[in-house]
């Protein structure tokens, strides 16, 4: 159910249910928890990317793996949200690593909460974003509450969780929800590309940075200024920052190690 593939410091995690276009049950979630750790603790992998595979990247969760008979008790579903879902945006969105998502077809729910929880977004002009929880009673989850006002604005996240509609890559382009639009047999290769990129860079560094950013959200300018100085001390006793500064009066290309 996941695929993992590690070369030239990039993890890729393939989500690998097509036949359900990629949506989650316990397993997967479970396949994917484990597969977070290589991210997390192998200091060789220094970007990690996520895709899906065949046609859809993910539908959220698969509605199969939920009871719903009247006969029976009704699901706790927010079980399932504090035992799965949350941890895996916490999980992506802390870890000190460049994280890039490639979106090769239709991320509706969850899946679309995923691909915001990453750190840049790259979609398949064939690509689609729905906020499909209004359909079925229930609310956005995995973040969407929360990423969908910050990243397009409040009438845009409104529109998008009341009505349940459609938007596609290149909408979600112009409302600031991903980096870039590529056409569907460019997809892997610019995100492989741009991954091996990030993964030669002052990871450590970077790792910084996306925790600077995501705190902004909810910091005042005052407690956002006391951040940056104490995130750049730490930043100025790393390898990479004296390798980049010795590089640059060198003039050569800097080897950064990530630490």
């Amino acid at each position: 159910m996941i695929l993992t593939h590690v070369e030239a410091g990039v993890l890729t995690l393939t989500l690998n249910r097509p036949d359900r276009l990629n949506s989650f049950n316990d397993e997967m979630h479970r396949q994917l928890a484990e597969a977070l750790k290589i991210a997390e603790r192998d200091d060789s992998v220094r970007c990690l990317l996520i895709t899906g595979a065949g046609r859809g990247f993910c539908a959220g969760q698969d509605l199969n793996d939920r009871n719903v008979s009247v006969d029976q008790e009704t699901p706790d579903l927010g079980l399932s949200v504090e035992r799965f879902y949350n941890p895996l945006i916490r999980r992506i969105t802390s870890l000190p690593k460049p994280v890039i998502c490639a979106v090769n077809g239709v991320a509706a729910g969850a899946g679309a909460a995923l691909a915001f929880a990453c750190d840049i977004v790259i979609a398949s002009s064939s690509a689609s974003f729905i906020q499909s929880f209004c359909r079925l009673g229930l609310v956005p989850d995995s973040g969407g509450s929360w990423f969908l006002p910050r990243l397009a604005g409040r009438a845009r996240a409104m529109g998008m969780a009341l009505l349940g509609d459609k938007v596609s890559a290149e909408q979600a382009l112009a409302w600031g929800l991903i980096w870039q639009v590529v056409e569907p047999e460019q997809l892997a290769d610019k995100t492989q590309t741009l991954a091996q990129h990030l993964a030669t860079q002052p990871t450590y560094g970077l790792g910084l940075i996306k925790k600077a950013i995501n705190a902004s959200a909810t910091n005042t300018l005052d407690q956002q200024l006391d951040l940056e100085r104490d995130l750049q001390r730490l930043g100025g006793r790393s390898d990479d920052y004296r390798e980049g500064v010795s590089a640059f009066f060198a003039k050569r290309q800097p080897e950064f190690r990530g630490k």
